[in-house]
């Protein structure tokens, strides 16, 4: 049986990276493409995880998801190497820290976390409406839950620096993931998902050590990893259409 084909967007760090990294360990039934903006640090990231003991392949993709010809030619890639998607884990996204101003930074957190990402979706899904059981997974966030903001005892939603943008990214992004689950649920195989990945070490805060741990806080992306890959297993066919959690929940939109 040839492997199912999983393509990860942001892959060169990160929650991507770890997601990468536990697939391709877990077994040669994985074809792992690693996606990400800088061809040269994705390369790079794919030989640290080919130096260590992994069963599934991995390959290297140019993809920046803001760059429409990127996007086109990162399609056009998959089509005509593999034939199909089985996997698309929409993982790349900025967090808003380093720019001058609100209006900067809410334009470009969007124009990722949003727009990009639902272009990206929207030109994959015919390679994924191919496969016998696709799996669209959007790495979204607790912070963009309206159920949990609206809780003023939960301190996740209050004091945020600069995390205006980015919460309302992640709102904004749920409802893409709702809309294709609308869209497609019933007429084909296509199983959607928004995925809360937990509080893990990322350079979405900024590359400092006390940004990168969020000042010790921070889990080990690892972890994240294996809730995408109990999802591409089957484990939570159950939730399609749902905002579920690294810890095995289902958060409220």
């Amino acid at each position: 049986m040839p492997p199912k084909i999983v393509l990860i967007t942001g892959a060169n760090s990160g929650i991507g990276y770890a997601t990468s990294k536990v697939i391709a360990s877990t077994s040669k039934d994985f074809h792992v493409i690693m996606a990400a903006r800088s061809l040269d640090k994705v390369n790079t990231a794919k030989s640290e995880i080919e130096a260590t003991v992994i069963q599934g392949q991995l390959s290297a993709l140019q993809l920046d998801i803001t760059d429409q010809a990127s996007i086109d030619k990162a399609v056009a890639f998959v089509g005509e190497t593999f034939g199909h998607l089985d996997v698309l884990v929409s993982n790349a996204a900025i967090g808003g820290h380093g720019f001058p101003d609100f209006r900067s930074r809410i334009q470009a957190v969007m124009d990722t976390n949003v727009v990009g990402t639902a272009v990206v979706a929207a030109a994959f899904r015919p390679l994924l409406l191919k496969s016998m059981k696709p799996y669209s997974i959007y790495v979204s966030s607790g912070m963009g839950s309206m159920t949990l903001a609206t809780d003023l005892k939960n301190s996740w939603h209050r004091g945020i620096p600069e995390g205006e943008a980015y919460r309302a990214s992640k709102s904004a992004l749920d409802m893409i993931v709702l809309q294709e689950h609308y869209d497609f649920s019933e007429s084909t195989a296509l199983k959607s998902y928004a995925y809360c990945p937990g509080l893990v070490r990322s350079n979405l805060r900024g590359t400092s050590e006390a940004a990168v741990s969020a000042g010790g806080a921070a889990g080990d992306p690892v972890v994240s990893g294996k809730g995408i890959l109990a999802i591409i297993q089957g484990e939570k066919d159950g939730d399609a259409g749902k905002f579920v959690n690294s810890e095995g929940g289902v958060y409220g939109w």
